[in-house]
């Protein structure tokens, strides 16, 4: 069992799969894109598997997330989900993906196993999306977005973070857009995750904003928390059901005292928070020679003993990690 000095218990694992993006998102990385691992860094796809296993079958693992990057250039993704569905106990898999490559892939990662799929999508708008990425690839990800829900790969989740002066009065669109497709909108307001460290708090479109803004259109009720669990997003219930909309509220409304969360980089580094300034490293010990699945497991559990009460947004004085989002996994 992972489980820190404040009685919460790990049993989510986001596992990046490559640094690499085929976006360059302006709140992420520079439009020039960023150093990227070394092959020989990277875990293989037997070592990905190795670790997932062991946090399956020894640590309490119940619920995967592949994230990247993008994890659908990881070339072996298909195969990793396949032998991953094959664990006893079977955990639930996700992916978090920006949708382009979803169309050529749904179908195969269904039938490996997959559950279901996160898409980001932060605008309804060509123009704004090509802003925003540096890449003019907004008809691909609607269609994998609509791939994923004809292969039922469901719920399937949309994530947008809405950005001044750019897309910050996309908010009631984007929700009946997505009630119309039968997609889940989260919105998530803007971290500080980008590699450029340019993020400013007094400059960001907060939940209370995205909130306000829904409302001028719809009405909306609070799930509530008994809803709620350990789950990133607060909901609401839009127009009286069936469907909702969620706001992952990271600065103003940090969850972590019920976070559930374990994270392990494209080149095996464990993470106990996606905001952690240290990393623990599973790389070396699942590389020597005579590696036990047992010492490899206590070095997680060790790491996650230690996990800070929080996130730290809330401390004026935050240190801003200093790997990108993209080299950590979302």
């Amino acid at each position: 069992m992972l489980i820190d000095t404040y009685g919460r218990v790990a049993t989510d694992l986001r596992v990046s799969l490559t640094d690499r993006c085929n976006l360059r998102c302006t709140y992420c990385m520079p439009e020039e894109g960023l150093q990227w691992l070394a092959k020989p860094d990277l875990l293989t796809d037997d070592e990905i598997v190795r670790l997932i296993r062991i946090a399956v079958t020894r640590l309490g693992i119940e619920e995967i997330r592949f994230t990247g990057g993008e994890p659908l250039l990881r070339p072996g993704l298909v195969g990793i989900v396949e032998r991953c569905a094959a664990l006893e106990p079977r955990p639930r898999m996700s992916l978090t993906t920006n949708g382009i490559g979803l169309k050529r892939t749904a179908k195969a990662l269904k039938a490996a196993g997959l559950d279901r799929v996160n898409v980001s999508l932060d605008t309804l708008r060509p123009d704004v999306f090509k802003t925003l990425t540096r890449r003019d690839r907004h008809r691909d990800v609607l269609e994998g977005l609509a791939a994923a829900r004809a292969e039922g790969l469901t719920p399937v989740k949309v994530n947008t973070v809405l950005m001044p002066g750019l897309n910050d009065d996309e908010a009631p669109d984007l929700l009946a857009w997505a009630v119309e497709h039968d997609y889940e909108l989260r919105f998530i307001e803007q971290m500080p995750l980008d590699a450029q460290h340019g993020w400013k708090r007094d400059g960001m479109i907060t939940a209370g904003d995205i909130l306000a803004s829904l409302r001028t259109r719809f009405d909306l009720t609070e799930e509530g928390t008994g809803q709620r669990g350990s789950a990133p997003a607060e909901r609401w219930v839009v127009d009286g059901g069936p469907h909702r909309v969620g706001v992952i509220a990271s600065v103003t409304r940090p969850f972590c005292a019920a976070c559930d969360r374990t994270r392990l980089t494209a080149d095996g580094q464990v993470r106990t928070c996606l905001f952690a300034t240290e990393e623990t490293d599973l790389r070396a010990a699942l590389r020597a020679r005579d590696s036990a699945d047992d010492e490899i497991a206590r070095i997680w559990k060790l790491a996650m003993w230690g996990k800070k009460a929080g996130s730290g947004l809330d401390d004026p004085s935050f240190l801003q990690p200093e790997r990108p989002m993209s080299a950590i996994g979302g």
